[in-house]
Formats: C-alpha cells, structure tokens, sequence
C-alpha cells in the first residue's frame, strides 16, 4: 500500500474517533438522574464582567449519586452562580447555605427517560452521519489516487479498507448509544 494510501486511512480512524468522542461527550451532558459534574458543563456565570463557566470558579464534585456539590472559591459567587444554574433551565434548584451551593437531581419520570432515549438515538445518527461523511471524503481522494497512476486493483482495496473501518466505527456508536439507552432507561 502506497504512503498516501495509509495517510488516507489514518485521516479516517482520526476522524471517526473525534466522532465518537463528541458523541460521549454530548451524552455526558445527559441528565441521566445520576448527580455528575458534567451536568453543569454548559453553564456560564458573569465573572468580572467575562462569561466563565461554573468549574473555572467553584470546585464541582458529587457526594452521592444525587447530589451536586458546587464550593466557589469566592463567596460573593453563591449568589451569582445560583442564578446562573436556575437559567440555565436544566431542572435543577440549588439549596444555598451561605458556603455551598446544594444541587439535588430529581429522579426521571418515564416519559423524561424517553424522551432522553430519543434525544441520545438523534445524537447517534449525528455521529454516524458524519462518520459516513468521513469515508464519502476518504473514497473521493482515493479515487485522485488512481488518477495519479495508483491501479485500479489497489484503490478497491482501499476503499474496501475505508468501508470495513467505517463500519467497525459505526458498530462503535451503536454499541455507545446502546450502552446509554440501559443507562437512562435503568430506573
């Protein structure tokens, strides 16, 4: 195989991983009705006049698997980020004691555990589309390659290489989604 036969393979495993991970990325933000950090990931809270998210000024953690924890390092933030958590609308109230700021997870309903099923099967199909954008691209420069003299017998195999990866990483996103389907459907 030619050098820039592997060069287009390697392009493809390295974006069809980036796929992969935003796609754990984005269901990390799910609210599963297990307490997690990644839950407050998105919101921002006016610190000095620049919009910072909440881990660069408060310590995050989860005691247990219903509760948030959220220790600004400055105590005039408890106000501050308390009301950024409450926009930010993801169905949280948190308790400020005048130390912490207290966030418990409600539990799911079913009818939110589904609709969470349907959001993460959507997020799926991002990822596997742009996983097949990934190997539309990768055949199309395959195809200049025997243009530039590289024979007809190698580029099928290359392609046949480029579509055995592309299935093994959309088999990958399949077996996450599945895998966060039993997480936000276990009660």
């Amino acid at each position: 195989m030619t050098e820039e036969a592997k060069f287009i393979l390697e392009e493809i495993k390295e974006g069809m991983q980036h796929a992969l991970t935003h796609l754990e990325k984005e269901f990390h933000k799910f609210r599963t009705g297990k307490a997690s950090p990644q839950m407050l990931e998105g919101v921002r809270v006016e610190y000095y006049g620049n919009p910072t998210s909440v881990d660069k000024i408060a310590n995050i953690n989860t005691p247990d698997a219903r509760t948030i924890i959220v220790q600004p390092w400055e105590k005039a933030m408890l106000n501050p980020l308390a009301k950024a958590i409450l926009d930010a609308n993801l169905g949280f109230n948190p308790q400020n004691n005048g130390e912490i700021l207290r966030i418990t997870v409600p539990p799911l309903t079913e009818e939110r555990r589904r609709e969470l099923v349907k959001k993460a099967k959507g997020e799926a199909e991002i990822a596997r589309v742009s996983i097949r954008n990934i190997r539309r691209n990768a055949v199309e420069d395959a195809k200049k390659l025997e243009k530039e003299g590289l024979s007809e017998d190698d580029i099928k195999v290359l392609e046949k290489e480029i579509q055995h990866i592309t299935d093994s990483f959309i088999a990958q996103a399949d077996k996450i989604l599945e895998h966060k389907e039993k997480d936000v459907m276990t009660v």
